[in-house]
């Protein structure tokens, strides 16, 4: 199936309604904030959108159960019931991946969900471990209108942005998730290591009073 075709034929913000899906949101709703919420769904809708313009069909060129899993539960290491003893992206990723074997997802499927959240924040490492770690991190990157993945901007268009944030709107999404990375990383060294996402915006907060994440992003597509 064609790139186009696909993006004629999918609701922008539809969402896989499977029993696993219903599952990850259930729990990732119950755990993190509105605002981190909002963007892993939107994640999981940008990196699908993604993956439509490049011509991927979803369970053909990847799982969209892992798809939907990998993207929704990034941020599960920020939640406000996590230990917080591990950097934000390994602790997300050994949650995910034990909550995917609990529901009965093969172990080999839930390390290729372990995987795409522990790399999402490595850019010229994700890209090299397969699609769901590309997808991820792309999509990931798109709803914060990362400048790395400018070229990819244009695989939104101004209609399904309007349709995905009417649905899950920002509500200061950088801030927010900003001030939860800063918080899980001041609770124990571990979790912060020097020249890690966690560890810079620790750094800078400390610092500075503010991150240049939260400084850039205030002019950018989204806004927030």
């Amino acid at each position: 199936m064609t790139g186009p075709t696909y993006e004629a034929t999918v609701d922008p913000i539809a969402l896989p309604g499977t029993p696993l899906a219903d599952a990850v949101i259930g729990l990732i709703r119950s755990v993190e904030t509105p605002s981190v919420f909002h963007h892993s769904i939107r994640s999981y809708l940008f990196a699908r959108l993604l993956a439509g313009r490049r011509g991927l069909a979803a369970d053909r060129d990847y799982d969209d159960d892992l798809l939907f899993a990998a993207c929704t539960m990034h941020d599960l290491g920020v939640a406000s019931d996590g230990p917080h003893t591990q950097r934000f992206e390994v602790e997300g990723a050994d949650r995910a991946a034990a909550f995917l074997i609990d529901h009965a997802v093969p172990e080999a499927d839930a390390d290729q969900v372990w995987q795409a959240i522990a790399l999402h924040t490595s850019p010229g490492i994700a890209e090299r471990r397969g699609t769901l770690c590309v997808l991820v991190r792309e999509g990931v990157g798109l709803d914060f209108d990362d400048p790395v993945d400018a070229g990819h901007l244009g695989v939104v268009t101004d209609e399904q942005a309007e349709a995905v944030h009417a649905a899950y709107p920002r509500l200061d999404m950088v801030r927010s998730l900003t001030d939860a990375i800063v918080a899980q990383a001041a609770k124990d060294p571990r979790n912060a290591p020097r020249h890690t996402v966690p560890g810079e915006l620790l750094h800078e907060r400390e610092t500075y009073g503010r991150t240049r994440l939260e400084h850039a992003y205030r002019a950018s597509r989204w806004g927030s």
